[in-house]
Parts: structure tokens; C-alpha cells; sequence
């Protein structure tokens, strides 16, 4: 029988983190552990305002059905994650925690890492990008120049941003992708992307309205740098419909609702001739170790949640340069501080 636990955190930003929908400068999270066998396996789903799912309703959610969380008889994650997505249908957050535990610990009890477990090679990982949130220009070129980084992903989406994004390249020369967040109107985004590319932006993210697929339709035609679905690609059954009007798509762990059905959702873009880019969403090491091994599968990675908050709760990501580095433990190769569950 698995035993199920969890704990609330609120992990500050280094700097606060502010996008076209808000600024935050705590990131709070659920954080779960599945015991099983004397294996622990751990799973993070951080709350995020804009989607109306709290810590709150996600501890509420679980207690409500804590004893069939933990009847199941863990055998293969997949099996679990339909069992858990019947049990929780309006909570997707909640359902990728568990599910992201139930992989760890599936990973430990295998003694393999995921990655090995699905014949992926750790050399074929893109690096990941680091995150420029809005700020005061002055403040942005900051952020920028104390960390020196081979991919940055600039949030956009403001009045300034291209004076702002043209002031950033001047410091340096390394690629820009932008992260619009559904910020511009569709007459915005067909003026600025041009000036973006000349910029040396390499895709855009999430330009328009989630639901102005219209729009899209039009921007996919014109536009002269690839376009990546975000907030319009949340589910599996979004993907298709992201096909000719995106060039790829974001996929969010947590919105999904786990790393189970965000593997059927690479799977089926490439079937679209989609490109792939799993993001983060301010995750601790615990939900960005899940991302890296889904990392050679990929054409981008976001996982630089750890890197912009200045506390951490788990040991087990390493980056080099971009570089995600890869130890030898099972499961996502994490392990929690003691004093969480303490």
C-alpha cells in the first residue's frame, strides 16, 4: 500500500518575477511523497493565480480522497496516472505531483534513471534557457549580465518591449527566444516580429490571446520566426489543434497534469510535424528534475525554475552553461531536504 505525504512551500525569487499577466515573489508549491516498498518518490505542482488552482484546493483535494490515493497497487506509473486522472478530473496539478512522484518512485524501485528506463540518450538534451522577467530595462540588463548564459527567453508583451529587447542585445550576442504570454494584439505581433528577428530572436512564444486561434491562423502565414503555443496548448486533445497555427508547442508538466501524458503529447506533435519544448513554471528541483529527463526528446528546454528562485528544497539538477548535467540516482535523481517532511 503507498503511503502518500505533502507539504507546502513558498520559495522566494531571487528578483520578483514579473510577466504580461502579473509579478510574483514567492512561488508556492505542493510538494508529495509516495512511499512504497521502503522507496520514496517525490512530485512538486506549483499554484499558479491565472489558472484558479491554489496549494489550498490542492491539499483539499487530496485529503477528500487520501485513502484511494493510497489503495493503488503501483505497478506501472501509466496505470496510475488514469487511475489518479478519473479520481481528480478538475485538478490536473494535483494529479501531475502524484504522477510525477509515482515516476520517481517507479524509477528508484527499477534502480534506473527515466531516462535509461525509456532508451533516451542524455548527449541528444538541448540546453535550457534562462528567463528574463520584465523589469525596468536597467533591472532586465542586470539580470541578463549577472548571469551570463547561452540562451536567454525574454518575457515581452509590454509597451517598450522591442526598445527594451534592442537595449538587452547590446550586452550580448547570444540567441533571444520571447515570451509574449498572449500579451500582443495580432496587428502588434505582425509589426514586432520582424524587428525581433533582425534582433537575432530565434521563436516567439505565445504572442496572441489563447483562444484567438483566427489570429493565429493568419500570424502562422505571415510571420517570419517560428511560433510556439503556450497557454493555447495546455491538454493532449490541444495539440492538434495547434497544427497550422503553430510551428511548435510549450508543454507544462503541471498543466497537463504529469509526465505521463506529456510524453503521448511529444509523441503526437511530432506526428504533426510540430516542434517540442517542455517549459517550467517556476518549479524546485523536484518538478525541473522531471523535465530533464524528457530533455532529449526535445528541441527546446525551459527549466530554469530553480535558477531564479534564491531558495531550494531538493539536491539532484546541475547546470553547466545551459548544460543540464546528469547524476547517477534512480527515479529523477532527487532527493528532499530532511527538514521538509520533518
Amino acid at each position: 500500500m503507498i503511503t502518500v505525504s505533502y507539504k507546502k512551500i513558498n520559495l522566494p525569487f531571487k528578483y520578483p518575477f514579473t510577466i504580461s499577466k502579473g509579478t510574483k515573489t514567492h512561488q508556492p508549491s505542493l510538494i508529495v511523497s509516495l512511499e512504497y516498498f521502503g522507496y520514496l518518490g517525490y512530485g512538486e505542482a506549483p499554484a499558479i493565480t491565472y489558472y484558479d488552482i491554489t496549494v489550498e484546493k490542492m491539499i483539499e483535494d487530496l485529503e477528500a480522497k487520501k485513502q484511494f490515493v493510497e489503495k493503488f497497487s503501483l505497478s506501472e506509473p501509466e496505470r496510475y496516472w488514469h487511475y489518479l486522472h478519473h479520481l481528480f478530473p478538475n485538478n490536473p496539478f494535483l494529479v501531475c505531483a502524484l504522477d510525477m512522484a509515482a515516476w520517481d518512485l517507479y524509477g528508484k524501485m527499477k534502480r534506473k534513471p527515466l531516462y535509461e528506463l525509456w532508451g533516451l540518450n542524455i548527449a541528444d538534451a538541448p540546453i535550457t534557457d534562462y528567463t528574463i522577467g520584465i523589469d525596468t530595462t536597467e533591472m532586465m540588463v542586470k539580470k541578463m549580465t549577472e548571469k551570463p548564459w547561452p540562451l536567454y527567453k525574454i518575457k515581452v508583451g509590454f509597451d517598450g518591449d522591442i526598445e527594451m529587447l534592442q537595449t538587452l542585445r547590446k550586452h550580448t550576442d547570444v540567441p533571444f527566444c520571447v515570451d509574449a504570454n498572449a500579451g500582443w494584439t495580432l496587428e502588434q505581433a505582425l509589426e514586432k516580429i520582424p524587428l525581433l528577428k533582425n534582433e537575432g530572436v530565434i521563436f516567439v512564444e505565445q504572442p496572441l490571446a489563447k483562444d484567438d486561434w483566427a489570429g493565429m491562423k493568419i500570424l502562422f502565414q505571415k510571420s517570419t520566426l517560428p511560433l510556439y503555443a503556450d497557454e493555447a496548448c495546455v491538454k493532449e486533445d490541444d495539440v492538434e489543434k495547434c497544427a497550422n497555427h503553430f510551428h511548435g508547442i510549450n508543454i507544462k508538466l503541471t498543466k497537463c497534469s504529469g509526465i505521463t501524458p506529456a510524453r503521448r503529447m511529444i509523441t503526437k506533435a511530432r506526428e504533426l510535424k510540430l516542434e517540442v519544448m517542455v517549459g517550467c513554471m517556476n518549479e524546485s528541483t523536484v518538478g525541473s528534475a522531471a523535465i530533464a529527463h524528457l530533455a532529449p526528446l526535445l528541441d527546446y528546454v525551459d527549466m530554469d525554475g530553480p535558477l531564479l528562485l534564491s531558495e531550494d528544497i531538493s539536491t539532484g539538477v546541475v547546470y553547466d552553461n545551459g548544460k543540464i548535467i546528469y547524476n547517477e540516482k534512480n527515479g529523477l535523481g532527487i532527493e528532499v531536504y530532511e527538514w521538509l517532511f520533518s
